[in-house]
């Protein structure tokens, strides 16, 4: 009789771990697909990199909304000519070339939620690249 009573506490346990593991499972699921569901929408039409556009910012929470500049301009990478590799103090065997998308007019905002100032695009071209620091 006690080899029967640990043998149904033996299989007791093991369904309340295979229990355990499918919650956990289930738990993970639902985590990755809240996760993919919540990326950001591309358009498949067009995967490989947006024109330069004026976007609506929906991260921002207002009553007014933040427009911002997104999107692709000119990029191009080729060797760095022997003359031009000569001078260089670091040589650099490939040299690059690229412009950002950029607003060329834009205005401070303050969020009303975050208490923050944002700067409002209103118009958008492809010109040098300037990287800011928060």
């Amino acid at each position: 009789m006690k080899r029967e009573l640990s043998h149904n506490m033996m299989t007791c346990a093991t369904t309340m771990q295979s229990v355990k593991s499918a919650r956990l499972s289930l738990l993970l699921m639902s985590f990755l697909l809240y996760e993919a569901d919540s990326y950001p929408s591309m358009d498949s039409q067009n995967m490989a990199c947006p024109e330069c556009t004026l976007t609506r910012n929906d991260y921002f929470p207002g009553d007014h909304p933040i427009y911002q500049c997104v999107g692709c301009c000119f990029s191009r990478a080729y060797p760095t000519p022997l003359w031009s590799l000569k001078t260089m103090r670091i040589p650099k065997n490939i040299t690059s070339e690229s412009t950002c998308c950029v607003a060329s007019r834009s205005y401070e905002v303050e969020s009303d939620m975050v208490n923050i100032k944002i700067l409002n695009h209103t118009e958008c071209h492809c010109s040098t690249c300037h990287h800011n620091k928060i």
